[in-house]
């Protein structure tokens, strides 16, 4: 006999219904056997030469005819074998052709859900969904939906997750924005002219390979060297340019929300009260255009950029959101002077500030980086001391997120540094029980 309240539960979940992907979705996953003998003929290149020569029309028209029908079928299979369904209390994907996944995805679990477009997405019309949950280190994913289905579905569990009643969730839609900032085209390609790393990686695309050429004459040596650096020096000036291109920041009540791109189009969402370290970026090229780069470490999420590049008024603003009521100070207190023994030069570079809200550290000269921590996100304080640095009264303090990130104040008298690690552990304490709970849509 069962029970009544089990038999209830076991008709709710009946009644929960499972949906399908987009049906060009076999269309992505055929790739996967393509994928297979790529790796294969990449792992062992010479191998994979010799067994071309060999082919004959009939034998490669044969594998044609095998490999395309093969990778249809195992497409639509795994499409097909592949569901997704929302409770009142999780999402769960259900994958896997050989191999079955299940995922129970809690919705008060769920701090981020991020909506990505590549560029065939966007010719098809149909999005992603990445979904990141607290604890997690790999974001699960639904792709692909329709645009329309995704952002349906974006908006109803972060509605869920902000706890609205599944019924009325579907009502709620998303959330407006208001724009905070936008990126023009024109800044972006300045500011990766004005970067040492642009510059770097190219000198060396440049340089290395003609080097290696006259040292080996070896073609493959030059092109295995060549052909990474070239592609780093892409990835980091081409690939940045069409990656942050239109970059917009926007505030909504679920966080705020950051769209860019110019070939995939990404939808980002930075979770509210996730943020545990901002950081202000400063190349030395760009000091006299007043620009910076805001940076994050956001615990459980992949998302690092909140600002590429913008004048440093605009770039505070936009942190003034993240970060409500913590002022970014305008100088730091640099080590003794004692501390160029440790670091000749550099120590310079190296500061801290203590505010009400926030434990600031600065370091760099030529390309200088300001790190705030709210003190409500220090998870731990640490002293450490060296035998160089214990003979000349010098200590560090590192400070210890929930990011698994680590701000450092170097080379810190060590009196004050003992002081600091005391006074900022009883910070953090009374941060932590003045903070208020990190929900979606306040």
């Amino acid at each position: 006999m069962t029970a009544p309240g089990v038999e209830d539960g076991v008709r709710t979940e009946r009644a929960v219904a499972e949906r399908r992907l987009h049906p060009v979705t076999p269309f992505r996953r055929a790739w996967a056997p393509v994928a297979v003998l790529a790796g294969w003929a990449m792992h062992d290149p010479n191998q994979a030469q010799e067994q071309l020569t060999r082919l004959t029309t009939a034998w490669l028209l044969t594998g044609l005819a095998v490999l395309v029908p093969a990778a249809a079928l195992y497409g639509f299979l795994s499409w097909w074998f592949t569901h997704f369904s929302v409770t009142d209390s999780e999402l769960r994907i259900r994958t896997g052709l050989l191999f079955r996944r299940t995922a129970h995805i809690r919705l008060e679990r769920i701090q981020a859900i991020d909506v990505t477009r590549p560029l065939l997405a966007r010719v098809a019309g149909v999005a992603k969904l990445r979904i990141d949950v607290v604890g997690a280190d790999k974001k699960d994913e639904l792709a692909f939906l329709g645009e329309g289905e995704a952002r349906a579905l974006r908006a109803e569990l972060l509605a869920r997750a902000a706890g609205f009643a599944p019924e009325t969730a579907h009502e709620v839609g998303e959330a407006p924005a208001h724009e905070l900032l936008r990126l023009p085209a024109r800044d972006l390609a300045v500011s990766l002219v004005l970067t040492g790393a642009t510059w770097g990686s190219l000198v060396a695309a440049l340089v290395v390979p003609p080097v290696l050429w006259l040292a080996t004459h070896s073609v493959w040596t030059v092109l295995a060297t060549g052909l990474p650096l070239l592609g780093a020096a892409g990835a980091s000036s081409v690939g940045r340019f069409v990656a942050e291109y239109d970059w917009t920041v926007a505030e909504s009540p679920d966080g705020l929300r950051i769209d860019h791109g110019l070939l995939d189009r990404a939808h980002e969402t930075v979770p509210p009260g996730r943020v545990q370290t901002v950081r202000i970026v400063e190349p030395l090229l760009w000091r006299r255009r007043g620009w910076v780069r805001v940076e994050l470490d956001v615990a459980g999420s992949s998302n690092s950029v909140l600002v590429p590049v913008a004048p440093r008024a605009a770039a505070e603003s936009v942190i003034a959101r993240v970060l409500p009521g913590v002022a970014v100070p305008r100088s730091a207190e640099r080590p003794p002077r004692r501390a160029w023994r440790c670091l000749p030069v550099w120590w310079r570079g190296h500061g801290i500030a203590v505010t009400d809200t926030a434990f600031v550290a600065r370091h760099g000269l030529l390309r200088r980086s300001l790190s705030l921590v709210p003190h409500a996100k220090v998870q731990s304080v640490r002293l450490t001391q060296g035998p160089w640095e214990r003979l000349w009264r010098l200590a560090n303090v590192h400070v210890d997120t929930g990011a698994n990130k680590t701000v450092t104040a170097r080379l810190r008298d060590a009196g004050e540094a003992a002081r600091l690690l005391h006074a900022q552990a009883e910070r953090s304490r009374t941060g932590r029980r003045a903070a208020p709970p990190d929900r979606w849509m306040t």
